[in-house]
């Protein structure tokens, strides 16, 4: 079919044409940037904490009596709850991964101020965390029982050794990860900490952070009056461990207050519930202005259809296919996304360099999504046409013998 009658009939009617156009070049720019969102967000979600979260729950006890022992009821509620039927293991500490509450702070290979710290997450455990979390050590040995120390709630001390993640170790020496093991690092600009060993992966309490896969485990109980712990169940009995925990610490000491029960499964989902919202919201964006394209699409050709019916009655009675027609009125949207999805493309980059450099979101490939994206709204635009233009098909040769 020759394109040039066709192009040039658009042009005498251009207003149209020119709108459809750059409605699909906007939704192609949105489309594509929120599919590139909904491919990050996706990740994020997705991406493993490092342990064994189907397995795990926690509760803190609060105590409030005034002969309330924190020290006394710490070993003595971790002695019986490792001594449940159905328990791993458990420990005390003063987070957990994705709980959006914790402490950081920074490490440098260097002492002194001036020196640039590393934000590392804390998390102070004792010998029994990496059993509890399901962690994988990598390099170095665990924390022994004599190792463990008592930390209170403005006590300045630190520990002289640490595990770390393999991600704090590659940020203090990108060059060999595996070196960090055994060099002394310092912590509060002065205070030097060994690192004795490290671990495959563990996540910080915040997920929004760039650092969240950079943390330590420091070997103290902690007793700032309020304590979470944290319990790893054998396969498939956590659900009915949790309430017998529960009451088995409520029960055991009437001078505290044991609250904020929770699975590891419902803090990734809290963790995450805002980005997995944004997710839904931009499908729908997108699903909407699709459709909205789509019916741009299709009243765009029927008025064209409606307004030609006389001169499409015309060409059948001289001879015009059906499939002539068909193809004159698809061949006539497809000029019309094409160049709506060209423009889209320029619109495209330059909204994901502005996302890129007002939100550090991630550039969009280029290479794959901009021409998928072409391709879709291409076949949109055929698809939307071609209802009113087997419509325009169907009109009869003797339509051009009436007079309106």
């Amino acid at each position: 079919m020759n394109i040039g009658p066709i192009w040039r009939a658009l042009m005498r009617n251009k207003t149209g044409a020119i709108l459809i156009a750059l409605q699909m070049a906007v939704t192609m720019a949105i489309m594509v940037n929120a599919v590139s969102i909904i491919n990050e967000r996706s990740r994020a979600i997705e991406r493993p904490s490092g342990i064994d979260e189907p397995n795990i729950f926690y509760l803190s006890s609060v105590g409030f009596a005034e002969d309330f022992n924190e020290q006394a009821a710490i070993n003595e509620d971790l002695a019986a709850i490792r001594a449940l039927p159905g328990v791993v293991d458990a420990i005390q500490s003063n987070s957990v991964p994705l709980s959006g509450g914790g402490w950081s702070m920074g490490l440098q290979t260097e002492p002194g101020a001036e020196h640039d710290a590393i934000g590392v997450a804390l998390y102070f455990v004792d010998d029994h965390a990496l059993n509890t979390y399901g962690l994988e050590l990598l390099a170095g040995e665990n924390f022994s029982p004599g190792e463990i120390e008592w930390r209170a709630e403005r006590d300045p001390k630190w520990p002289p050794n640490t595990i770390i993640t393999r991600a704090m170790a590659e940020a203090l020496y990108p060059d060999d990860w595996r070196s960090a093991l055994g060099q002394t690092v310092y912590i509060d600009d002065d205070d030097p900490v060994t690192i004795t060993g490290i671990i495959d992966q563990m996540q910080a309490a915040w997920n929004g952070w760039d650092g969240v896969e950079r943390t330590m485990l420091v070997p103290q109980h902690t007793q700032f009056g309020a304590t979470r712990y944290i319990v790893r169940a054998e396969p498939g009995q956590r659900d009915a461990l949790m309430p017998q925990v529960e009451e088995m610490l409520a029960s055991s000491n009437r001078g505290r207050i044991i609250r904020g029960l929770r699975t590891m499964d419902e803090t990734r989902e809290r963790s995450y519930r805002g980005d997995a919202s944004m997710v839904k919201m931009l499908i729908f964006t997108i699903v909407l202005l699709l459709l909205v394209t789509s019916l741009g699409i299709v009243g765009l050709a029927s008025f064209s259809v409606s307004r030609r019916t006389k001169q499409i009655g015309t060409r059948r009675a001289l001879g015009a296919s059906k499939g002539a027609i068909a193809a004159y009125f698809m061949t006539e949207n497809l000029l019309i996304s094409t160049v709506g999805v060209l423009l889209g493309a320029v619109l495209t980059i330059a909204l994901n360099m502005f996302l890129v450099e007002t939100f550090d979101l991630d550039s969009v490939s280029m290479i794959i999504m901009v021409p998928v994206a072409m391709l879709l709204l291409i076949g949109v635009g055929q698809l939307a046409s071609f209802g009113p233009a087997r419509r325009a098909a169907s009109v009869p040769p003797a339509v051009a013998t009436r007079t309106i």
